[in-house]
């Protein structure tokens, strides 16, 4: 399936989309390689211009530290699904559902695609925010995505929802700190701490 078909799908019709996910083979390869790396590569590119061409107020990140942001921003993001899939998988007996990475790595990728596709806005950082309502909606999708793939028991998916999530929020959260980190080491050693104009 297309790229731009499976963001559609899974994003207008995630119900419908689900059941399809559910029977197709994809090797974890193939998955970050083909779907999750240009998804993330959209919001890190929108990030990149942003932050360093539009910028906010008046302040710029210097266009090295940017792209060294950017870079890291989609490795760290692809990271992130693959790890959140692990504990998707390893819980998964807990809440009555099947144990599967491969099937985890499509629930968190697929749910994670609102989100990545929002990404888009952050080349106007001021509606950066606007990406946390698609992230809300990833939330349904994941949902979905562990009733119909990884056969949670309708009693049972929305704990093992809010479980996912929590854990997405931590991961998330040391995925910024970490981010942050580099390209603010790399800002003090470069001495570019930002462009004012």
């Amino acid at each position: 399936m297309a790229i731009v078909d499976r963001i559609k799908a899974i994003c207008l019709k995630p119900k419908d989309e689900w059941q399809v996910i559910a029977g197709e083979t994809s090797t974890t390869q193939d998955l970050l390689k083909n779907y999750a790396l240009p998804l993330a590569a959209i919001g890190a590119a929108a990030g990149f211009i942003g932050n360093s061409f539009v910028g906010r107020g008046t302040w710029r990140t210097p266009v090295a530290m940017g792209l060294v942001g950017a870079v890291l921003g989609i490795a760290l993001s692809l990271g992130l699904a693959y790890i959140l899939s692990i504990i998707v998988s390893e819980l998964a007996p807990k809440y009555g559902a099947e144990k599967n990475r491969a099937q985890a790595l499509k629930v968190v990728v697929y749910s994670m695609t609102p989100g990545w596709v929002a990404g888009v806005l952050g080349i106007i950082p001021a509606l950066g925010i606007l990406g946390l309502v698609a992230m809300c909606y990833g939330i349904y999708i994941l949902y979905l995505g562990l009733l119909n793939v990884m056969k949670s028991p309708p009693d049972k998916a929305a704990t093992y929802t809010v479980v996912v999530v929590l854990c997405g929020i931590g991961l998330g959260i040391v995925v910024g700190l970490v981010l942050s980190g580099i390209v603010a080491a790399g800002m003090v050693a470069t001495g570019g701490l930002g462009v004012v104009r």
